[in-house]
């Protein structure tokens, strides 16, 4: 098993959780709806991806290649995508409308990132197997 990326898939897990709970109730009433929309698309996301990183990290012994280094980049792609989603609708709510611009190319990175991840697990699945 990997301990690290099983406790950083379940802390992004937890995070999700109060992430989701924080929109549903503190940011509805002062988020746009595009900007409540684009907060749960970063929510629903890293609910999804964290689950999928720690399924495999609890699995890792059975597969005939190492994994690690798939699970980290599904982490960093993962880390990417919905923070950088959160930066820019937070920064536009607490500072200004353009606060955290930056943040707007590092979305797309960030998923290009957990995309890839993600084929390079299944190449190696399909070309490997489990053991």
């Amino acid at each position: 098993m990997e301990k690290q990326t099983t406790f950083f898939a379940s802390l992004m897990i937890m995070l999700a959780i109060v992430f989701g709970a924080f929109g549903a109730h503190a940011l509805k009433d002062v988020l746009t709806s595009s900007q409540l929309q684009s907060f749960e698309v970063g929510v629903r996301y890293q609910g999804f991806l964290s689950m999928g990183v720690l399924v495999l990290s609890l699995n890792s012994e059975r597969f005939a290649y190492p994994i690690k280094g798939i699970l980290l980049s599904m982490l960093i792609g993962m880390f990417l995508f919905c923070f950088s989603i959160y930066g820019l609708v937070l920064g536009r709510l607490l500072i200004s409308p353009n606060a955290f611009s930056f943040l707007g190319p590092v979305t797309p990175f960030g998923g290009t990132i957990s995309i890839i991840s993600w084929c390079v697990f299944l190449f190696r699945l399909i070309k490997y197997g489990q053991q």
